[in-house]
Parts: structure tokens; sequence; C-alpha cells
């Protein structure tokens, strides 16, 4: 199934016009301004016509039976994953399909602290990660080190968001070092091949969440040279209930299934059973199949217009955000300001006026903005804050909506500020 995109980036009206939902009118009156995409992307009609087409024509079981409708859904399933493996520098066989990135760090998670594993985490051993990450790069870690004994430890975050490289020091008990490539707060990206260096000189995997680093630019996970990754269908334009686990071909061969059932066997007999080779031993029971032929579409769409494009557009975005912002005193900016080491998002708070506060003003106006922690609580209670208004970009974002969202917050400070 193919589905081009005829124009680039250059042409901002026409990527939008494959948006419907940019032209809704909101309660207030005003059009839609979609400033949220770090928490959910809008869809384009390429991609939802890429699943429909598939339900409506070809829509069957995979891997499973020798029917027509069995061999065009597989092979649209198979090609799907072709295509969003290329799209990040893997391939196929290395790519584990999941229902989001939450999951995919969860799998990774889970299969290290199990004894069939040969890079199993134990009493002793210690895993890594640090005060930046979402709480799905956390959470999982604060589990297998309850169920192993292990300990857990991180790397700080200094003043203006970044990593604290200098916070923590590596050694041959570290298992694993898991990190964000892009922060959904600060804006800055972890040093990747710092922190590779430095788990591999003392044999620790490492784990990366590029959640906020796929949809946005062009990423390589082999170049990258990490162990695993994960990332999500749904903030890069694509269906929901569709992530993926990136893991290096080596390593997924050695590991054991996270869930059993059908479809990730090899042969079952009431005495046990064997595997299938990855990626179809950590794809247990029927899968997201429409939700992968959307995603592929996803990724050919984005790649159409070009990455490095996408990434220069919002780029120009996050500059027009600091500089406007920058003009209402009251407006503290989270991560740091300097936009040569800054992307999307851009999380603020105003003094004085309370983020959900902000957030209400902001929809009132028809700007759609997320108010919160956003997931972030340990990297909110470092930076001194308890929530903050959060502006995200993508591809189909404009100057025009910035200059809105900025308005927005003046008018804020202006209703909230006396009182």
């Amino acid at each position: 199934m193919t589905v081009s995109v005829e124009h680039k980036l250059t042409d901002l009206e026409r990527v939008r016009a494959d948006f419907p939902i940019l032209g809704r009118i909101m309660r207030g009156g005003q059009r839609l301004a979609y400033l949220d995409s770090g928490a959910t992307s809008q869809k384009p009609v390429q991609v939802l016509d890429a699943e429909r087409q598939f339900l409506t024509t070809s829509n069957g079981a995979v891997h499973r039976g020798a029917h027509q409708l069995m061999e065009e859904a597989t092979d649209a399933f198979e090609q799907g994953r072709a295509d969003i493996a290329a799209f990040v520098g893997a391939q196929p066989d290395e790519l584990v399909f999941t229902k989001n990135a939450t999951e995919a760090l969860n799998v990774v998670s889970y299969v290290l602290g199990d004894d069939r594993s040969p890079c199993v985490v134990g009493s002793g051993d210690v895993i890594v990660t640090t005060e930046l990450e979402h709480h799905a790069n956390l959470v999982p870690w604060q589990e297998l080190a309850r169920r192993t004994g292990a300990t857990l430890r991180w790397y700080g975050v200094t003043d203006d968001g970044h990593i604290d490289l200098d916070s923590l020091v590596l050694d041959e008990r570290t298992k694993v070092v898991a990190f964000t490539h892009h922060s959904n707060v600060t804006g800055t990206g972890g040093p990747v091949a710092e922190l590779v260096d430095r788990a591999k000189a003392v044999g620790a995997l490492t784990v990366l969440d590029a959640c906020q680093s796929v949809p946005h630019q062009p990423v390589d996970f082999g170049a990258l040279d990490v162990d695993f990754a994960a990332f999500s269908g749904h903030k890069m334009l694509g269906p929901t209930g569709i992530g993926a686990l990136y893991g290096r071909a080596e390593l997924l061969r050695t590991l054991p299934p996270f869930l059993t059932g059908g479809s990730m066997i090899e042969t079952v007999t009431m005495d046990g059973a064997t595997y299938a080779p990855p990626p179809q031993r950590f794809e247990a029971g029927t899968q997201m199949i429409s939700q992968v032929v959307g995603l592929a579409a996803a990724t050919r769409y984005l790649g159409d217009i070009g990455m490095a494009e996408i990434q220069a557009h919002e780029h120009e975005l996050v500059i027009a955000t600091l500089d406007g912002l920058a003009e209402i005193p009251q407006v503290r900016i989270l991560g740091p300001t300097d936009p040569a080491v800054r992307r999307s998002p851009v999380a603020f708070v105003v003094d004085g006026v309370h983020a959900h506060d902000v957030g209400q003003v902001l929809d009132d106006e028809g700007v759609a903005v997320r108010v919160g922690h956003h997931c972030t609580a340990p990297l909110h209670r470092r930076l001194g804050v308890t929530a903050t208004v959060r502006a995200s970009f993508a591809v189909y974002n404009t100057l025009a909506e910035v200059h809105r969202l900025v308005a927005g917050v003046r008018r804020a400070v202006e209703f909230f500020g006396d009182r």
C-alpha cells in the first residue's frame, strides 16, 4: 500500500489541509491552535485513509491460515514493519510492536529481570536512569530494582534542565543505563554518545526513550549505537494503540519472552513450549494490524516531507515562542532559553498564576496546551515547581499559532495579575 505526499514543508497550508481537525472552531469561537503534540499528535488523512483502505479491503489475521485476505494482511503488516524500521535506522527483525512506548520499556525491564536472560539484573547490580525522565522510563526500572534487589541510581539534572554528567560515576556493577533522547519538558537532548560510551566502558546495556525525538528529527538507532529504544505511534501522526521496541538483533535473540500464548511459539506440548525467533517472540496474540498499516503511512508522510525540514520548521517555532515569552516578565521558562541548545517543547510557569488557570485562559482562546507535571514529577520537583504550562509543536503548526499562545499568556497575566 503506497501513500504519497506531493508537498514539501514550504507549503505549510497544504500540509495543514491534510489535518481536517485543524479547521475546527472551538467553544470560544476561535479556530483551534493545537500546541499539544508532545502529548499526542493529530492525524493526516493519509494515515486515516491507509487504515480505512486496509480494513475495508484486506482485513484478516496475520501469520495464520492460507486464504487471500490473510496473505494480504500479513504482507501489509510485515511491509509496515519494514517501513517503520527503516524510518528509525533499524532492520525489520529488530522492531517489536507494542501497544505504546510505555509497554516497550516495560518489556525490556521485565525480561532483564528474568533468570533466563544472559544479561539478567540481580541483587547487588545497579540500574541507572536520570532525573530528566518521563515516568515511563523511571517506574519500570524502580520495579525491576524492587523485584531483583538491584539498586536504582540516577544522574541528576542541572538548573537549566540538562543531564548532569558529573553527578554519577558508573562502575562494573552497572547493568543498565536508561535515558531520554529528548526531554518532554526542558527541550534538551540527552548526551547519547557520551552515555553510550560510559555504559559500554562498564559493560552495561543502554535503553533510549525516543518518544520526543522520532517524530521531530532524523533518528537512526543503529548509528546511535544504543541497545534498546522505544517510541510511540500516536506522537508521530500515527494511530493510538501502537508503539515499538527497537532491540539489537543479537540481543533480542538471547532474551526470553515478555508475554506468552499464541503467535510467539514454535512448538507446544503439554510439557512445555519453544519460542519463535524475534520479533515474533515478543508479539504474543493478535497484533494491532491496522494500526501498523497506519503508522507505516505516517512514517512515509513524514519522510516525504523530510525530517530535517520538519526539525528546522519546528525550531523556528521554538525560537518564536522563546522570544515572545521572554517579553512577559512574569514568565519563567524551564530549561535553557538559548535556542542553540533548545528544541520543542517549551514548558513555563507564570508568577502568581497557576498553570491550570493559564491553560484555561488559553483554552478559551482556542489554544490547546498541556498543564501539569507531564509525567515528570521528579523533574518538576528538582526544578522547584509543581505544575507547568507546556506548548509542544509538530509539522502542522504555524507562527501565527505561536503569536496566539503568547497573546493568551499575556491575557492570563492581565486577568489574574492583580488578584
